[in-house]
């Protein structure tokens, strides 16, 4: 019989929010998952199911049952010849990183963080940038989802078609993912290029930028024109990096917490922060080149409030213009760097925020220097409505306010979509109070 551990507190990786299950179980086997399922049934509770826990929101937490599947983390089968592989739900995208590399295979794109769980993953929609790339969940061709009643379900775009495309981005609520299968590449390098420029100019040719790299995306320091441009592209080229640089960049960060941490009393530095750190750490040419994953991923050297919401790219210039005027308008109002722009190609997966249009994301934050809460609810609130106004839609792993109401404008498939997690948990064992307010 499987048993829960009590006393568990769960906090995300940032800190900002968090919960205590009553039972916190690590399954090793479809059978205990059945069994915690039953348990929950008949105690009248709820389950969440975490993975890496990165997710800067409340989506996995919950008072009730919490299932970590961190020991159902195994690659369960590798098609080369397909360029291919299955893997369990509770693997993390950093360990199938590396197997992928020893069968000369590799994602075609990954998100900045790899301390995340496949199945996790596909939950929230996480993406990176690239116009030619969906957001990661796109390069799921199929997968197993155990119910609410206990069934196994197989889907794919051939086999139980509908549920496939709600649950390649799932927020959790549709059943618990047992199995994913990843449509691979070739194992490949990327040469990183990074080179300074001004958010006029990249606005102004942004369809040349889009062009000429393949992983284009750009860091703009609020409070100023200051812009980053990052081109990342495959290359044959050996690996390469600037040593000296990287010793910098590392020691920068140290300095940059320890001064924001001084804005917190005194805001108004944080313009002269901004551009003091693009002068130290951007403002050269810096070129690197590494196997792929380890160019998409970076460390998040400190915790941070985060929102990231995309919008069509045809909006791109008049939303970022009107952010950078709000801010301008409002001097008590502060932003610290940087707001990272990317893209990703349109899809047709149902509660993806690239739901049939190419889109822009514009992701902004607020850290927290030494853990220290930020006033941050003005700036938030500004960037939200900027986004709406221009037919924005929120990353489902990220803190924002909108309600059901929002989400039948937002997506046209979302009535699809519920009645899918309808019919699949009649009775709500999976929801949980951010579920709520999306659905209710």
């Amino acid at each position: 019989m499987v048993h829960g551990q009590g006393g568990v507190k769960f906090q995300n990786w940032a800190k900002t929010y968090g919960s205590s299950p009553e039972l916190y179980f690590q399954p090793t086997s479809v059978e205990e998952i059945r069994e915690i399922l039953d348990m929950a049934r008949k105690q009248d509770k709820r389950v969440k199911v975490v993975g890496g826990g990165h997710s800067p929101s409340d989506i996995a937490c919950t008072d009730d049952f919490m299932i970590q599947m961190g020991k159902m983390n195994r690659v369960l089968k590798v098609d080369k010849e397909k360029q291919q592989v299955t893997v369990e739900g509770g693997i993390f995208l950093s360990d199938l990183n590396v197997e992928l590399s020893k069968h000369g295979l590799a994602l075609a794109n990954l998100g900045a963080v790899s301390e995340v769980a496949a199945a996790g993953m596909i939950g929230t929609g996480t993406h990176n940038t690239g116009i030619k790339h969906g957001i990661l969940p796109t390069q799921v061709i199929a997968l197993t989802l155990l119910t609410a009643s206990g069934e196994i379900l197989e889907c794919s775009e051939s086999i139980n078609a509908d549920i496939f495309q709600a649950a390649r981005l799932h927020l959790g609520c549709l059943g618990i993912v047992l199995t994913v299968t990843f449509q691979c590449v070739p194992q490949f390098h990327l040469h990183e290029v990074a080179f300074p420029s001004t958010l006029t100019e990249v606005l102004d040719h942004l369809e040349d930028h889009l062009k000429r790299s393949q992983y284009f995306r750009f860091l703009w320091f609020p409070h100023s024109e200051n812009v980053s441009v990052i081109y990342q592209d495959p290359t044959n080229k050996p690996p390469s990096s600037s040593s000296s640089w990287l010793w910098d960049y590392a020691v920068g960060y140290y300095l940059l917490e320890f001064l924001l941490w001084i804005s917190t009393f005194v805001p108004s530095l944080v313009c002269w922060i901004n551009r003091f750190f693009f002068w130290l750490l951007f403002s050269s040419r810096v070129e690197n080149i590494a196997i792929s994953y380890k160019i998409f991923n970076y460390e998040c050297r400190f915790k941070q409030h985060v929102q990231d919401w995309a919008i069509p790219i045809e909006k791109t210039k008049e939303a970022l213009l009107e952010l950078k005027a709000a801010l301008e308008n409002n001097p008590k109002m502060v932003a610290h760097y940087p707001v990272e722009v990317r893209f990703a190609r349109g899809d047709e997966i149902w509660l993806s925020p690239c739901f049939q249009r190419d889109s822009c994301y514009v992701n902004i934050i607020m850290y927290r220097p030494y853990g220290k809460n930020v006033p941050h609810l003005n700036y938030w609130l500004t960037y939200e409505g900027i986004m709406k106004k221009h037919g924005g839609r929120p990353h489902w792993a990220k803190a924002h306010s909108c309600t059901r109401k929002d989400f039948e404008k937002m997506y046209p498939a979302f009535p699809k979509f519920c009645s899918v997690r309808e019919k699949l948990d009649p009775t709500g064992i999976f929801l949980n109070t951010y579920l709520e307010k999306v659905f209710y």
